[in-house]
């Protein structure tokens, strides 16, 4: 059941159980409260009569709403007002709606294991794949060979000699000495400490 409630002006739609801030209501922690202006009230898609019917509430906590800071000011008259405002407010637990109060949730069951296609968990799926695995290497029913993974320092492996790659490199560095030659200074650079004679 749900029901639509006023109060400080504004509106709330609230259901057993829910916790809502609103205006600042008199009373400590662990009050009651009952809410009595009824806007609306309804279970599912069904309306409810709102005569004589009553919110339950308890007070949970006083507390403030974040600092809004309020400035005016008059251009050419020197005038300046500088003033904060942080807004009261109540947190509200609803108990109960008319006669129906909150009810307890179950607690959810405990899963073993998620279920995948096939009703397997995925420690039995991935057990199964390391044995069929296994086996097929012990019959020797694999198909082809792995490819040798050439390493960096092997030359024939890799295909290719070191003299074409130590001729490449200088020229990469001409080219890049060619490019800043004529570049500005970086702005933060470190000072270069002027040359002995």
């Amino acid at each position: 059941m749900f029901a639509v409630v006023r109060t400080g002006g504004k509106q709330y739609r609230v259901h057993p159980g829910d916790k809502i801030v609103v205006e600042k209501l008199d009373g400590n922690a662990g009050d009651k409260v009952t809410l009595g202006d009824i806007v609306l009230a309804g279970d599912g898609g069904d309306l409810k009569s709102t005569s004589g019917l009553t919110v339950s509430a308890e007070i949970i906590a006083q507390a403030k709403a974040d600092k809004v800071t309020v400035f005016k000011k008059r251009r050419r008259h020197n005038y300046r007002r500088k003033k904060g405002h942080r807004q009261q407010h109540t947190i509200l637990k609803i108990v109960a709606i008319g006669d129906q109060k909150e009810q307890k949730k179950a607690a959810p069951k405990p899963e073993a294991a998620p279920r995948a296609e096939g009703g397997k968990s995925p420690a039995a799926r991935a057990k199964e794949t390391t044995e069929a695995t296994a086996a097929q290497h012990e019959t020797g029913a694999v198909a082809g060979t792995p490819t040798e993974n050439p390493a960096p320092n092997n030359e024939k492996a890799a295909g290719g000699t070191k003299g074409a790659t130590k001729k490449a490199a200088p020229a990469k560095a001409k080219a890049e000495a060619g490019s800043t030659k004529n570049a500005a200074p970086a702005k933060g650079a470190a000072k270069k400490s002027p040359k002995a004679k």
